[in-house]
């Protein structure tokens, strides 16, 4: 009987410890999910060749991007960046993508990041990407379905859910995943995300709303979204021109080598 007791008593403390640790990762999910970088750690010197942008989202809140307008830009592109990175810190990028890929670029930050107001959650962040779509698409003189969307990690995300929403002239997604449940679990395998988790960012579901062209790239070493779970938002998509270009030995956070971009380049003037 003593044995049967003393079982009782570390199964229960065993059970008390894995709910507290539930609990707890439950109340810091946004923080796991949007640890949005100080805005000092960035360099906010705004480039000549860049314009401050104040627009609002849906519901009220104040957001900030940089644009980098090109004349005579063959696309204007909005660029939705990873969770945990805000404008200042893609200053080099953004000119490589507008010379690469003749566009106009559009790089803004959710609410929460960088200074841009607000907290973030999927419903708001989602609502911002929208909000950045049309604002872009109206400056550009466009329809929102003539903006071509990158997105990048939980960037991929937010673009799925606005091309689904507004479509989109081509969708470009880097290191993403088919779910952010997904990803979540095969990092907590034992704890049951999929259940409890409010940023689902279903992505598998979303992208069989859009039919446009879509180019989809993951690197073969990627620990924080594996390559199966940036595979199945391509495999699910119903889109008749769509590629997938795999990065042998990249990981999550590399920059995109240079072949990335030739790539993309080609596909994109090969639409019709």
């Amino acid at each position: 009987m003593g044995w049967r007791r003393r079982a009782v008593r570390v199964v229960r403390g065993v059970l008390v410890a894995y709910l507290t640790v539930l609990l707890v990762l439950t109340l810091l999910e946004r923080f796991l999910v949007y640890p949005a970088p100080p805005l000092e750690r960035s360099d906010w010197t705004l480039g000549e060749a860049f314009e401050d942008v104040a627009f609002t989202s849906a519901d009220g809140t104040r957001l900030h991007g940089w644009l980098l307008e090109r004349p005579g830009a063959r696309r204007a592109v909005l660029y939705c960046h990873g969770n945990g990175e805000q404008v200042a810190d893609n200053a080099e990028l953004i000119p490589l993508l507008a010379a690469r890929l003749d566009a106009s670029i559009f790089l803004f930050d959710y609410r929460g990041y960088g200074k841009s107001e607000g907290k973030p959650d999927e419903a708001g962040v989602v609502a911002d990407g929208l909000a950045a779509q049309r604002w872009l698409a109206q400056r550009t003189g466009r329809t929102p379905d003539r903006v071509t969307l990158i997105g990048r990690s939980i960037g991929g995300g937010v673009a799925v859910a606005c091309a689904a929403e507004l479509g989109a002239e081509a969708l470009v997604l880097q290191s993403t995943f088919s779910r952010l449940t997904d990803a979540a679990a095969h990092h907590y395998p034992w704890l049951p995300v999929r259940l409890v988790m409010k940023n689902r960012y279903d992505s598998l579901a979303r992208i069989q709303r859009y039919r446009g062209p879509l180019f989809v790239s993951h690197g073969t070493a990627d620990r924080i979204v594996p390559l199966g779970l940036g595979r199945r938002p391509f495999d699910a998509s119903p889109s008749t021109a769509k590629e997938f270009y795999e990065m042998p030995g990249r990981g999550h956070n590399e920059p995109q080598p240079r072949a990335y971009y030739d790539r993309l380049q080609r596909f994109l003037a090969e639409l019709p």
